[in-house]
This record gives structure tokens, C-alpha cells and sequence, in this order.
């Protein structure tokens, strides 16, 4: 396909972009790149506190709360910024997408670069925590989820940053979209919230959303979360996101004519 050879025979310049793209986020400021991981950190720390010691709504079921929060907020964090600074890097790096010797496909994919840099670092924190809490993770189920996301990342944001770039008030609708995903996924709750609605129940864990955050937490959790309590939910979550890939492709092709003229 033309996106994974363009993405294969580019994958240096994208690696070097994509390390550039997340220093100069934070390039005006004294600290620099430690921006980039600070602030995600204390952003979790805050909620946690929030959620488990002040307004106490915080479900862990039977397991410290730190172990059950922590993945599921990680994992939420790095699919909310790989997603909205992709779908807006067409924009962004509209310099590029003027020059008809560079391969504009790959654009969305520096900046999912850029953000990993920050998501793998809250993974890392996240495992750290869970060890001290002697929480051993499954290594063979983390690598999977953490290919799981960026399949699903990339499937997404082919077709958000191709609609953003013709489009630009989406990136605002995509924005609130995120923010309603993020309630309705259980980053901050359990889903055994819904046991008295099985239909809605149902529905949530066919999100994709929900899928990487539960799985990151069964990574140190020790459940079998791909084969049997949600082995129909992991084939849902696939044919999702390549059905997701095969239309957000098709758009993005149908679309990439006109970005130079929209910038």
C-alpha cells in the first residue's frame, strides 16, 4: 500500500522530524523539552488525587487504586495528543505539503512521533508504579497494546487530519469529540459502573478507546484480556480500526489534491 511503503522508505526523515517537532514544542521555554513530560505527569497526579481523596469516586475494585488509575490514564493521555496533533499536522507543517518532492502521507506520522515521545514516557511511569506495588506486567500483552495503539492511532488520523486540512473548524468539533470521549471511556470509572445496563455496557466496550485503556491495565492486572473476557471485544476493536485505515485512506487520497490550495 502507498501510505506503508512511504512511511518505510521515509522512516529516518520522519524519525528526525518527529524528534525535532517535539523539541520545538517547547523551544521558547527555559526547561525546554521537560515541559513535555511534566506537565502530563502532574496533570495525572492531580486527577488522582482529586478523584480518590477528594471527591472519593474514584473504583479500583480489589485493587490499589494507583495500579487500576495510572495505565488507564496513561494510555488515555498519549491517544488524546498523538490524535489531535496529527489531525492538525497537515496545518502545521503546511511548508511541506507546498513542496511536491515530499511525501505529504507521512505527515500525520511525525507527529505521532513527537507525541510518543511523551506517551512512552507515561507508560514507563506507569509500569514504574505498578512494580512498586509489585505489580509484574505481562511484557508479551504490553508490547501488543502498545502496537494495538498505534494501529489504531494511525487508522484514526489518516482520515482526522485529511478533513482537518480541507476542513478547519473540524479540528474544533474533534477537540469536543475528545473531550466526550474521555467521560465516556473508563479512564476516571468502571466499567462494572454498568453491570444494571448490559446494553450500554455492551456498546462502551466496542469502543476502541476502551479497549486500549482496559488492556493497558490488564497488562499488570494478570487477566487475559484478548482471548477470553474480551476476545470478541479484541476482534470488534481490529475490524474497527482497519475499516477505519481502509476509509480514512481512501479520504485522505481523494483529498491530498487539494491541500496545497486550502494552506
Amino acid at each position: 500500500m502507498e501510505f506503508i511503503k512511504a512511511v518505510i522508505k521515509n522512516k529516518k526523515l520522519i524519525w528526525q522530524l518527529g524528534k525535532n517537532d517535539f523539541k520545538n514544542r517547547f523551544a521558547n521555554t527555559s526547561l525546554g523539552a521537560i515541559w513535555g513530560f511534566l506537565q502530563p505527569f502532574i496533570f495525572m497526579i492531580t486527577y488522582a488525587i482529586v478523584f480518590q481523596f477528594i471527591l472519593k469516586t474514584g473504583s479500583s475494585g480489589e485493587y490499589p487504586y494507583a495500579v487500576w488509575f495510572f495505565p488507564g490514564m496513561a494510555m488515555w493521555q498519549w491517544l488524546n495528543d498523538s490524535i489531535i496533533s496529527a489531525s492538525n499536522s497537515i496545518r502545521n507543517y503546511s511548508y511541506l505539503v507546498k513542496k511536491v518532492v515530499f511525501p505529504v502521507d507521512v505527515i500525520p506520522t511525525i507527529s505521532i512521533v513527537a507525541s510518543s515521545f511523551v506517551g512512552l514516557f507515561l507508560i514507563v511511569i506507569a509500569t514504574v508504579l505498578c512494580l512498586i506495588y509489585k505489580y509484574i506486567p505481562n511484557i508479551l500483552l504490553l508490547i501488543y497494546v502498545i502496537l494495538a495503539a498505534y494501529c489504531f492511532i494511525i487508522a484514526l488520523t489518516r482520515f482526522t487530519s485529511a478533513i482537518t486540512t480541507v476542513v478547519p473548524d473540524f479540528a474544533n468539533f474533534l477537540g469536543i469529540a475528545m473531550q466526550l470521549f474521555f467521560w465516556f471511556t473508563p479512564v476516571i470509572w468502571d466499567l462494572s459502573m454498568l453491570a444494571e445496563h448490559p446494553i450500554l455496557s455492551v456498546i462502551m466496550r466496542c469502543s476502541p478507546f476502551t479497549y486500549l485503556v482496559t488492556a493497558f491495565r490488564q497488562v499488570f492486572l494478570d487477566e487475559n484480556i484478548i482471548f477470553s473476557q474480551y476476545g470478541l471485544y479484541t476482534i470488534v476493536f481490529w475490524v474497527i480500526t482497519i475499516l477505519l485505515f481502509v476509509w480514512g485512506n481512501s479520504v485522505f487520497k481523494r483529498t491530498k489534491k487539494d491541500f496545497a490550495d486550502v494552506l
